[in-house]
């Protein structure tokens, strides 16, 4: 009996060594989509100086239309974020159009919206144009799908949404009578995902809460500056910044943490809460991109607004003082979250995969 010949699928996006979400996202789909899709990655982005991430994007352009002359690819699934990420992915898009290949974008950027509206009208008229050729557009949310559907004027039922998957712990910790809750926070250190509102937030504190409590932030980025605040404002011995931490260690920190928080200002939909959320923590987040699809305020989390120092405080104070709260914010959170388990993720998108089986026949007919 002849078996059916398996989907081939060319993933175009971030470094799989690069830190962040797009990274994760891609690594999680490489173990585990389902055998009956072939599926290749090909580094577009990495990060260092801005020559090494022009000869990484030229090699990527090269080694993508290599394989589109002489291998089989079915789909091109490419991975996009904001900033230069928009200019990269559509010169990819384009390539997979001129080549007459089914194509589908992921976008993922946390502030899209801020890079498109600084991009000159005829380019963006230009980028609309490519875009609108794809196959589908996955976004994160309900929010970003209207986003993109007023913006790229592309057809609603070419815009699908499929929010982040994460990995579920088989079991999670049990966090009570705890003498000191423990905060976490991963991302990039800085502005927008709110790191020095946290720390100032923890400074406004009572003394009595403070001495209770401890926060360990996660990640890279501008950890020198908030060592800086840290230290100014007396919280060297409430506050520790780790740097980035691999999986492993990430999942460490998540089982012997209470609460986890990411006050950010612009996100798509952030892994970290995901992976928070799996571990059974109650969140402390804000309401933006698609946060508000996920965190539900006093059913498995805490939602203040964005830069609000005194609502975040409040915030914490209420879980450092009610224990009862934090563990049945953190049961809603985890059950909240088993759909968005990496294996169900991976079969919605095999499914995306093979809607797209019509026009591929139609292609290599073509083709013939």
């Amino acid at each position: 009996m002849k078996h059916p010949e398996r989907m081939s699928v060319l993933m175009v996006g971030a470094s799989l060594e690069q830190n962040g979400g797009i990274a994760t996202v891609e690594k999680l789909i490489l173990k585990y989509i389902p055998e009956e899709i072939d599926i290749r990655h090909i580094t577009s982005h990495d990060e260092g100086s801005v020559l090494h991430r022009i000869i990484v994007f030229i090699y990527a352009l090269m080694k993508i239309v290599s394989q589109l002359l002489f291998q089989k690819v079915d789909i091109v699934y490419i991975h996009m974020s904001d900033g230069g990420s928009i200019i990269r992915k559509a010169f990819v898009s384009l390539i997979a159009s001129l080549f007459r290949k089914a194509f589908i974008v992921h976008t993922h950027g946390a502030e899209f919206h801020v890079s498109y509206s600084r991009i000159p009208k005829l380019c963006k008229y230009i980028l609309n144009q490519i875009f609108q050729q794809c196959q589908y557009f996955i976004v994160l949310s309900h929010a970003w799908q209207d986003y993109y559907i007023s913006n790229l004027g592309l057809p609603k039922e070419k815009v699908l949404i499929l929010p982040n998957p994460t990995e579920l712990p088989d079991k999670v910790p049990l966090r009570s009578n705890t003498e000191k809750v423990n905060f976490l926070f991963c991302g990039r250190v800085g502005m927008r995902k709110g790191t020095f509102d946290l720390i100032k937030a923890f400074a406004n504190l009572p003394q009595e809460i403070l001495k209770t409590s401890y926060i360990t932030i996660a990640g890279d980025g501008e950890i020198q500056e908030a060592l800086v605040l840290v230290k100014e404002l007396n919280l060297s011995n409430h506050i520790n910044l780790v740097g980035w931490v691999n999986s492993d260690d990430r999942n460490n920190l998540l089982a012997n943490s209470d609460v986890f928080i990411l006050p950010s200002y612009n996100e798509g939909l952030p892994m970290a809460i995901l992976e928070a959320m799996g571990w059974g923590l109650p969140i402390i987040s804000t309401p933006v991109g698609g946060i508000p699809e996920l965190v539900i305020n006093h059913q498995n989390g805490l939602i203040v607004t964005p830069g609000n120092i005194k609502e975040l405080s409040a915030a914490m104070a209420l879980l450092i003082q009610d224990e009862q709260l934090r563990i049945s914010l953190g049961t809603v959170a985890r059950t909240n979250v088993e759909p968005y388990d990496i294996n169900h993720y991976c079969c919605q998108l095999v499914e995306i995969y093979s809607s797209l089986a019509k026009f591929v026949k139609v292609e290599e007919l073509h083709e013939s």
